[in-house]
């Protein structure tokens, strides 16, 4: 289950963007989704055709995952805000989780990320609108294919990125692989404008706060301006998939990405350790 206010003006893309970052769970233990509900809170003085929007991309998003909105429930509230409860299916010896990467690995990262450093300066007014439309079209892409992509190869481990950043999610990945992660911030993929805004300072508050909690457990090419180093503790919405992968898999992944239209890149190595994350 997942619900948040909205991080764009258009109310479709937003209850797609929010659908998809709901579903993502699922994708990214391997499974598939079956059904969602909707969940929903909306203030009494907007014009419920925004509702009705917000509604159907949603439900856009979760047909194009082959499943059905099964229901719902609507509260009123100061703010907007939608998401997804989420039911989905994997057979139980096939089911990806977060721990279960193993030295040697390779970490391959799907979608660029930028998305909140993107809808903060969009919240300023300081966003180009292709930047924005770059984001939108990211956020309310599916981390499905990905996943079925992932599921060709033998992955060993899997989350998805969004609220704890790359480094948030990398740790707990890395953690409870009981390993060290090794990221390469020149392979990372970043979307349009993402570092210009970050550069102008425009980073969501749950920038600090994932710094603040994950600091303890990263270290970082000493080279690197504060900036390039908030920008990895940014906070994602809809991101892609981190995938843990042996090292003589890698091509053939990315390969299964490309050929279901995914990007994909290998941003890092995985070694023996305890949740360490060395960003070079």
């Amino acid at each position: 289950m997942d619900f948040f206010p909205p991080v764009v003006d258009d109310p479709f893309a937003f209850g797609a963007i929010a659908a998809a970052n709901a579903m993502s769970d699922v994708y990214a233990m391997g499974g598939e989704v079956l059904f969602a509900i909707n969940l929903a809170a909306f203030p009494e003085d907007l014009d419920v055709a925004i509702l009705s929007e917000i509604l159907r991309g949603g439900a856009e998003a979760v047909r194009e995952g082959g499943a059905v909105v099964a229901g719902g429930h609507t509260i009123k509230d100061k703010e907007p805000k939608f998401g997804l409860a989420v039911t989905g299916i994997v057979a139980p010896d096939a089911i990806l989780t977060k721990g279960g990467a193993r030295p040697g690995d390779v970490l391959i990262l799907t979608k660029p990320l930028g998305t909140g450093v993107i809808t903060t300066a969009l919240k300023q007014g300081q966003a180009d609108p292709a930047d924005v439309n770059a984001a939108v079209a990211s956020m309310m892409r599916l981390n499905r294919a990905a996943s079925q992509a992932a599921r060709a190869v033998e992955v060993h481990a899997m989350t998805d990125v969004t609220g704890y950043s790359l480094l948030g999610h990398g740790h707990e990945m890395a953690h409870l692989s009981a390993a060290d992660f090794t990221l390469d911030y020149s392979a990372v993929l970043w979307l349009p404008g993402a570092q210009r805004y970050a550069a102008d300072g425009a980073f969501p508050g749950g920038s600090s706060t994932n710094r603040e909690y994950y600091e303890r457990w990263l270290s970082f090419n000493p080279n690197f301006d504060e900036v390039t180093r908030m920008l990895l503790f940014s906070p994602e919405t809809s991101g892609g998939l981190l995938i843990a992968v042996m090292e003589s898999q890698a091509e053939t992944l990315l390969r299964e990405l490309e050929k279901r239209g995914e990007r994909g890149a290998l941003v890092g190595h995985v070694a023996a350790g305890d949740g360490h994350i060395q960003v070079v």
